[in-house]
């Protein structure tokens, strides 16, 4: 794996379900394909990752919160290259509220239990993104504005999104 990514060949992947339901085998692929692929395969891991992880942009799975780590390792990394690709990903895992408004929606009625999974996907994946605060706060210290200004824009974003509720 190279000097960036160290501990996701540890995760078991294959185990966990991504964002659509199948199966993350193919997250480690697209996070190596992000560090180490140029400029054109990194962005399109992104987007493809995006689909499996924050799938629609606004629903995640049992793979995101252990997946955010890497994001923000490679966010992070001088070298990797589509940082605002990155730090906007991590965004829409921050905001993701899908299965905490489903669980409200459905709350002390018949198919409520069903929901007692996802909304603790959405708080872990969450509490992932906060966790690296001081990444973020890094990025956003760039002289680079095509990275900074996406890295202060998360910060905002962090700072106004409350914690999710007790359900």
């Amino acid at each position: 794996m190279g000097s960036l990514l160290k501990g996701a060949s540890g995760v078991r992947w294959g185990e966990l379900r991504d964002a659509t339901g199948t199966t993350a085998g193919g997250v480690l692929p697209l996070l190596s394909r992000i560090a180490y692929g140029d400029e054109d395969s990194a962005r399109i891991a992104i987007d493809d990752l995006g689909d499996a992880i924050c799938s629609l942009g606004f629903v995640v799975g049992e793979a995101t919160a252990p997946t955010v780590p890497f994001l923000l390792e490679l966010a992070g990394s001088p070298h990797v290259a589509c940082k605002a690709e990155l730090l906007d990903l991590l965004g829409s895992i921050c905001r993701t509220d899908q299965w905490h408004s489903a669980a409200a929606a459905v709350q002390d009625r018949e198919h409520g239990a069903s929901y007692q999974q996802q909304p603790g996907w959405e708080a872990a994946a969450r509490k992932a993104v906060y966790a690296g605060r001081s990444v973020i706060e890094g990025v956003a210290s760039s002289v680079r504005p095509e990275e900074a200004t996406p890295a202060r824009k998360l910060l905002q974003e962090m700072d106004r999104i409350p914690p999710f509720p007790e359900l």
